[in-house]
């Protein structure tokens, strides 16, 4: 029977930490750990975990300064004793089945390398969280995977974790191309697996345009070949932006000339008429 490790970072979440160990403690699935990162929280979040802590000893917890959302994901995945790896935000949830039926995916197709569910969203706004499908080039356009996918301790190792330089976000969506873009199979579960709670202060929704900036420039370094192989060269994107900016200037000037038909017969005709009612 293998182990699914459960990851849960936890910065100033304590009001919501309940919800989301609750959601681990009611898995059919049973053979799990829940590992609990403080990541320097200056609110009550020790006095949380402590409590689940003693209701179950399948949960741990760690401390450490504030080292930011990657860091404390690689602490907690580096203590993990799991073949399996879920990483679970504190404030989030997932459903009581999510484990059992992603691990089922995994024992049916050993190509896999990642198995995520449908989502759905609750908080400041609710209904169900569209993603696109899976395919290399939409996730070289977007990140469509969310942080709470299951996926092997092994190839977290092979790709050396999440990316600590990506600490004002985005580490999901380069955390996703570092482990896919040399190959292997994502299967999405045709079942609403995660429960992602909307908030209007979200760390995403708080990324200033300069730091939003440095995490796609960085992006696009790191990972420079696979976004040329998805979305070609420079120059061939500059070519296609050129196409684009032709083909649109023609449309224009193809519906000023049919505008220009339809004010000299249509309208001209009517003012004729309302001069010719005037005499």
């Amino acid at each position: 029977m293998v182990k699914v490790s459960v990851i849960v970072p936890c910065y100033n979440h304590a009001q919501f930490l309940d919800e989301a160990l609750q959601s681990v403690l009611e898995q059919n699935y049973t053979h799990w750990e829940c590992i609990i990162v403080n990541d320097g929280s200056l609110d009550h979040t020790e006095q949380v975990a402590n409590v689940w802590l003693e209701k179950d000893t399948r949960f741990k917890y760690v401390h450490q300064d504030n080292k930011g959302l990657a860091n404390a994901r690689n602490v907690g995945i580096s203590r993990a004793q799991g073949e399996f790896i879920l990483p679970l935000d504190a404030d989030d949830k997932i459903s009581k089945d999510y484990v059992a039926l992603a691990l089922e995916a995994f024992r049916k197709n050993d190509s896999l390398k990642v198995v995520y569910c449908k989502a759905e969203k609750f908080g400041a706004e609710t209904g169900l969280w569209e993603l696109k499908p899976f395919t290399l080039f939409n996730l070289s356009q977007e990140n469509i995977i969310f942080c709470t996918a299951l996926y092997r301790k092994k190839d977290w190792e092979a790709i050396g974790g999440y990316d600590e330089n990506m600490r004002y976000g985005c580490e999901d969506w380069e955390f996703w191309i570092a482990l896919l873009k040399q190959g292997g199979n994502v299967k999405q579960l045709e079942h609403v697996g995660f429960y992602y709670r909307t908030q209007q202060n979200s760390m995403l929704n708080n990324m200033s345009n300069a730091h939003y900036k440095y995490s796609l420039d960085y992006l696009s370094i790191k990972h420079a070949d696979f976004f040329v192989e998805q979305q070609g060269s420079f120059f061939e994107l500059r070519a296609k932006i050129e196409q684009v900016k032709k083909k649109e200037l023609n449309k224009l000037k193809s519906e000023k000339y049919i505008i220009d038909v339809f004010c000299k017969r249509f309208l001209g005709f009517t003012l004729f008429g309302l001069y010719k009612v005037n005499d």
